[in-house]
């Protein structure tokens, strides 16, 4: 594993239970591909009635696309980013709690312009994929180029 829990929870803003991600098993200038193992977690703070609706894994995807933002940011915190939208979103299964093989989260950078990135993601558990789409993301959205809002 190119990067532990410890490591890649320093490159996004959540903390505790909140960061989903277990590790990095491969990154370069435009993709990413992380592990977890917190899906199978009671105390997965994205569960509701006990259940870990497929529809999380959009979070999933988007701590591995801010990772990524980290580590092109030389291992410095990333700017903040907001998900603007969701395409081509596919749920190839409801939940994602009675998955037993760990989560592969892959990402990959389509564009970037400036404040705006659209990745590609993916979720997959051995050979099943269980999740995938586009992502349009705004980095530092309330900020004019002057630095007021």
């Amino acid at each position: 594993m190119l990067l532990s829990r410890a490591e890649l929870a320093a490159l996004i803003p959540h903390a505790g239970t909140m960061c989903l991600l277990d590790g990095v098993l491969s990154w370069d200038r435009s993709r990413i591909r992380c592990i977890a193992r917190s899906h199978r977690a009671p105390d997965n703070p994205l569960r509701h009635a006990g259940r870990l609706s497929a529809l999380c894994g959009v979070e999933y995807a988007s701590q591995a696309m801010a990772v990524h933002g980290g580590l092109m940011a030389d291992g410095g915190r990333p700017a903040a980013g907001y998900l603007a939208s969701l395409r081509d979103l596919t749920c190839h299964v409801a939940q994602l709690d009675d998955i037993a093989e760990d989560l592969v989260i892959k990402a990959e950078n389509l564009t970037g312009e400036g404040s705006r990135v659209i990745y590609a993601f993916s979720i997959t558990a051995g050979d099943r994929d269980l999740l995938s789409g586009r992502a349009a993301v705004v980095i530092d959205a309330g900020v004019t180029e002057l630095g007021t809002a």
